[in-house]
């Protein structure tokens, strides 16, 4: 829901209260980029015809260099605009930059048709399914983050080592710990807040300066606009503050950053489809088993949109409490699975994706696996009791190279997202591949630069 009406924004443009309109995309990578328009522009000419951008924005790597690779975007084809739509109905405030307010954006290109493998685009082309399905989704994502007390350009310039944690112990659900940072949390809290999302807490987490804050679950849509936002938002009001946070996956050796992404069926009229008190042991109903089936099924194939770094597959630890079997299980944290709450409440929790997902391309990816799991009537195997990280069960890919292999190689996903999106990101993988096979790292030069 909009934090801001177009009549509020028009007034508070009017008294210079708002002079900023920021208008957002999420790239490839789950980074918001765009334009900070004039307040009094964007109402006389963005917000009745987009603003332009080039459409590079889908198609650069992690530092933002053009690669090859990708049908929509290249030199030969001249790298054009295109379109960013805004969706008023995602217009907020944005209390941590005076006179700013922001506006999410659908990309299209400039004849009004979709980029098709733009992330909020395969988000909604799922929803639309879904709806025709009769069913909506449900989502809250969990986002893990690591605080460090230097500076973002402190740490560039030690190269990452020898950075100070905010916490120097286990904190987790330390209040003590929490208290050592507070300030902190509390300024992203209620910016956060100012900006719409409705927080529910703040806990600590077990790597050293390591802390969760939750929000409240909402449709598929705006709860992956508003993971995008806290992301893009928590780490402006660190650096305002001199600290630097890291959502990265796996920032060191000690637990990763996961992202948990809770997720559950309803109907359109919110009538609780996937639940059913008649069933004792797990009240599950038949479409509820059915959409677990569909995620055991497809969770190799989708694992690149869960983990869409290098360093996102160095999380799945055995005992770290990132999933490395895929098994579903009541309440069970060493699956990749885990069913919990009861009735209205029940929901599954994909313990698969790290801080550094873009939640967009999971959700989908969540979504399209459990309605295939509803529509082809898929059979749940039993509930996995025990320690899932000591059972045979089949595995999460252990490399982004395997998980690549597995999302280009699958019908189903072709099927499902489209070749172009298929295409698309495979090749994202493929350059992310190409640039780590050519770097060299510490652990090269510790390993070998005396003793090879």
């Amino acid at each position: 829901m909009s934090s801001l009406s177009l009549e509020d924004l028009k007034s508070e443009i009017k008294s210079g209260k708002i002079d900023t309109v920021i208008v957002a995309m999420t790239d490839m990578q789950g980074r918001l980029v765009g334009k900070r328009i004039h307040g009094q522009h964007f109402l006389d000419d963005t917000l009745h015809h987009g603003t332009e951008g080039c459409n590079y924005l889908l198609a650069v790597d992690m530092d933002m260099n053009t690669v090859d690779g990708y049908d929509m975007s290249s030199w030969e084809r001249g790298y054009s605009d295109f379109v960013l739509s805004p969706d008023m109905s995602t217009l907020r405030r944005i209390p941590w930059q005076e006179g700013a307010a922001m506006v999410l954006a659908d990309v299209k290109w400039l004849d009004g048709k979709d980029v098709v493998a733009s992330p909020r685009q395969v988000l909604r082309k799922q929803v639309d399914a879904l709806a025709a399905a009769g069913m909506k989704a449900m989502v809250g994502t969990e986002l893990e983050f690591v605080l460090f007390n230097d500076s973002y350009e402190d740490a560039w310039n030690k190269h990452y080592i020898d950075l100070t944690p905010a916490n120097q112990y286990n904190v987790d659900y330390s209040l003590m710990g929490g208290a050592r940072v507070e300030p902190l949390l509390r300024s992203i809290r209620l910016n956060m807040a100012g900006a719409g999302m409705m927080v529910e807490s703040v806990k600590g987490e077990c790597n050293f300066g390591q802390h969760e804050i939750a929000f409240r679950y909402s449709d598929a849509l705006s709860n992956c606009d508003n993971h995008v936002i806290y992301k893009n938002g928590a780490k402006e009001i660190s650096a305002a503050a001199g600290y630097a946070l890291t959502f990265m996956a796996k920032p060191n050796q000690k637990e990763g950053n996961s992202s948990h992404i809770h997720c559950s069926f309803r109907g359109l009229d919110d009538s609780m489809v996937m639940a059913d008190e008649a069933d004792k042991e797990h009240g599950l109903s038949d479409i509820g088993r059915q959409f677990i089936a569909g995620q055991i099924a497809h969770l190799r194939e989708i694992s690149l949109l869960f983990a869409p770094n290098i360093n996102s597959y160095k999380r799945y630890v055995p005992g770290s409490f990132a999933p490395t079997a895929i098994r579903w299980g009541r309440d069970n944290r060493t699956c990749a699975l885990r069913l919990v709450g009861h009735g209205q409440s029940l929901r599954l929790e994909n313990r698969v994706p790290g801080g550094d997902v873009n939640p967009y391309m999971a959700v989908a990816g969540i979504m399209a696996a459990g309605l295939d799991g509803i529509k082809n009537k898929m059979k749940l195997e039993d509930a996995f009791a025990g320690n899932a990280y000591a059972s045979d069960s089949s595995r999460v890919p252990s490399s982004m190279l395997e998980a690549q292999l597995l999302w280009a190689g699958s019908e189903w996903i072709k099927e499902t997202f489209g070749k172009e999106v298929q295409d698309h990101y495979t090749n994202y993988a493929e350059v992310e591949l190409a640039a780590h096979g050519k770097a060299v790292t510490d652990w090269e030069l510790f390993r070998n630069f005396e003793r090879s």
